[in-house]
């Protein structure tokens, strides 16, 4: 079997208001059918599983903290330091597996995301790792798209 014809996990990218932003790790890529059990009436052998509604969990984005400016971190300010004093502006989120010459091999879009969370990691005086910065995104719904 040829590995080669496999994509990797570690070539991607992220899209957001047409800005291109570097991502060491982005998970929460999942959809999830809920499931509610239900009796029989009369049959106490076992229970009906009848779907639900979709469930998704959130987006995690994580990086190196970028000094300068980005739309990105822009758009998480002004979501998480006005709390609900003004309504939140939502926008869609790409993220894109590339091939070895950076071409998109599957697009996943995020509808309607806003951000929830926003976190850097601890400052320790004793090591001397990267900062990295974490973005969390609640979103609506993702759709996937293939080159093929």
């Amino acid at each position: 079997m040829d590995n080669s014809a496999y994509p990797v996990g570690f070539y991607f990218s992220l899209s957001f208001e047409g800005e291109d932003a570097a991502f060491k790790e982005v998970s929460g890529i999942s959809k999830e059918l809920g499931v509610e059990e239900v009796a029989g009436g009369g049959e106490n052998r076992f229970k009906y599983r009848l779907p639900t509604v979709n469930a998704s969990k959130n987006l995690v984005l994580k990086r190196a903290i970028v000094p300068t400016g980005s739309k990105l971190i822009t758009w998480c300010s002004d979501t998480l330091d006005n709390g609900l004093a003004s309504a939140i502006t939502t926008q869609d989120v790409s993220v894109n597996l590339l091939d070895n010459e950076g071409t998109v091999l599957m697009k996943w879009t995020f509808y309607n995301a806003y951000p929830i969370n926003y976190a850097v990691s601890d400052l320790k005086s004793q090591e001397s790792e990267i900062m990295i910065e974490t973005i969390e995104l609640a979103y609506t719904y993702f759709n996937i798209a293939s080159s093929s």
